[in-house]
């Protein structure tokens, strides 16, 4: 919950202009989060957000260097280096990749918080991606094709 959590915030502070705690709190809150101010400071610490100057005054921003403001554009390169053939069967997607980049793609998928995914199996060159309900593993195959592709 705590990543998807965190995913929807880096959303917000990309697409939305947030200046105050407050603002970022009622934002999730409308995302569906239930969460307290104190969350949301302990969040904005661990993402190392700052507050840059705007037209009218100053918002919440992912530093440059941020993991997670990279993450997605990570998956793509990942996905598209290393990935070999993406199958499934019933409600579990199999990646299969080059020796060795299984581990590092699972950690993606698992960390992206992608709505569907209960997680991940990976062994050197072949991961397991458990989707939930069955009817979601082809929006699953699409989004993870899309990457390869894009």
């Amino acid at each position: 919950m705590k990543a998807r959590r965190t995913f929807a915030l880096v959303d917000i502070i990309t697409n939305q202009r947030i200046s105050t705690q407050e603002e970022l709190c009622e934002a999730l809150k409308r995302s569906g989060y239930d969460v307290t101010q104190a969350t949301v400071s302990r969040d904005i610490k661990e993402l190392h957000l700052i507050k840059i100057p705007d037209e009218q005054g100053y918002r919440y921003a992912l530093p440059d260097n941020s993991p997670i403001k990279n993450s997605r554009e990570r998956m793509r390169r990942l996905f598209q280096d290393s990935v070999v053939d993406i199958d499934y069967s019933e409600n579990i997607a199999v990646i299969k990749t080059l020796p060795g980049a299984a581990q590092s793609i699972a950690s993606l998928i698992d960390f992206a918080g992608l709505e569907n995914v209960l997680g991940t199996v990976a062994g050197d060159d072949t991961i397991f991606v458990v989707v939930k309900p069955k009817k979601a593993v082809s929006r699953v195959i699409s989004y993870f094709e899309a990457l390869i592709n894009s």
